[in-house]
């Protein structure tokens, strides 16, 4: 909104009004996009917290499991309420939207946080164990993904290249044509999936997501600023450079939610958070072309993910399991870990994929 009032409508360059160009400049407004979530999140959490209390929306323990978590049966949860609020609040005011990214990435948070608080809902206040049905879950997702993936693709449009940008490659080896649509939906589906795999310790998936948006704020304004790209040989997207003002505005969020969820946790995001924060992942991803680049940025939440599917798999196989409990941070708190320091050692994991993966930008 600053952008369009302030820049567009009262922008003068030979006036005293000169002082409004600075809403143009993507590093302002993602700096301040950041603070004014930050800021929504601290005023807003107290007041969310205590409704979700009120209305007894507590956190669900597996007791047969984890009997040292069921003291967080009274913690409230669908604290993702908290970010979605501070994201949508902040890019009222910081974002830009005569471009496509920033509506498409706030319909993207919009619908997730939708899905899963409608899961939260169904478990919490209808009293459903099962929540949404995976297959119904799946199908929402599903959805989202086609419809980004042929809004990109869509040959009328051309907006969008459909090759793939593979790590190591100047130059992409791979069209994949139509193929794009269900590749979309993948990336989509399986980073949403991922982070709610993660979340299950106090600040975990919330901190390990702070450091994944960090490395693709800084790839954003690189893919966006034409000199910055040529240089390090990645495509340059015209204007998507906006994402990185969102993405400030989901660090802004992400601090502020942590300020609760930090050890002992005040709120849960429940999978209102998990489920959006891991899809707003994946079509960033998308947008930026670097889908495959999100395996590196995101090698934590792909290990959590995997060491549930190697489970599961290896189970059926041999009636046997690999690892004391899935997803990974269960297996080392049965381990003996205390909780605080699977999350410190695990968001160090975290930063030391998101470093790596910015490393590679240049090694093509």
């Amino acid at each position: 909104m600053f952008y369009h009032i302030f820049y567009q409508l009262l922008y003068n360059p030979e006036g005293a009004t000169s002082i409004f160009r600075v809403f143009r400049y993507i590093t302002l407004r993602t700096a301040y996009a950041a603070l004014t979530a930050l800021l929504l999140s601290f005023i807003l959490g107290p007041i969310i917290i205590r409704k979700l209390k009120k209305e007894g929306i507590t956190q669900i323990v597996r007791k047969e499991y984890l009997t040292n978590h069921i003291h967080k049966e009274e913690t409230p949860t669908m604290g993702g309420l908290i970010i979605l609020s501070a994201i949508i609040g902040s890019m009222l005011l910081w974002g830009r939207f005569d471009r496509h990214y920033t509506p498409i990435i706030l319909i993207a948070t919009i619908f997730l946080a939708g899905l899963g608080f409608l899961d939260d809902h169904l478990k919490l206040v209808r009293k459903k164990p099962e929540g949404l049905i995976i297959r119904y879950k799946l199908i929402g997702q599903v959805i989202l993904g086609g419809a980004i993936g042929f809004y990109l693709y869509n040959p009328f449009a051309s907006i969008y290249s459909t090759e793939l940008n593979i790590p190591f490659f100047a130059k992409s080896p791979v069209d994949l044509g139509w193929l794009y649509i269900p590749f979309v939906i993948l990336v989509i589906v399986c980073s949403s999936n991922a982070v709610n795999l993660t979340d299950g310790l106090d600040g975990l998936a919330i901190g390990s997501v702070i450091f994944t948006a960090i490395a693709y704020t800084g790839i954003s304004y690189l893919t966006g600023h034409i000199k910055f790209a040529e240089y390090l040989r990645i495509n340059y997207i015209a204007g998507c450079g906006e994402l990185t003002v969102f993405l400030g505005a989901l660090l802004g969020a992400s601090l502020g939610f942590l300020w609760f969820n930090a050890y002992p946790a005040e709120v849960f995001m429940g999978d209102t958070g998990s489920l959006m924060l891991g899809g707003i992942l994946g079509t960033v991803a998308v947008l930026l072309k670097h889908e495959l680049l999100l395996i590196i940025i995101g090698g934590l939440f792909v290990l959590e993910a995997g060491s549930v599917i190697l489970q599961v798999g290896y189970y059926k196989l041999t009636q046997k399991r690999i690892f004391k409990m899935s997803p990974l941070h269960h297996h080392f708190e049965l381990s003996g870990w205390p909780e605080p320091k699977i999350t410190t050692r695990f968001w160090i994991i975290a930063i030391i994929f998101a470093l790596l993966s910015l490393s590679i930008l240049k090694l093509r």
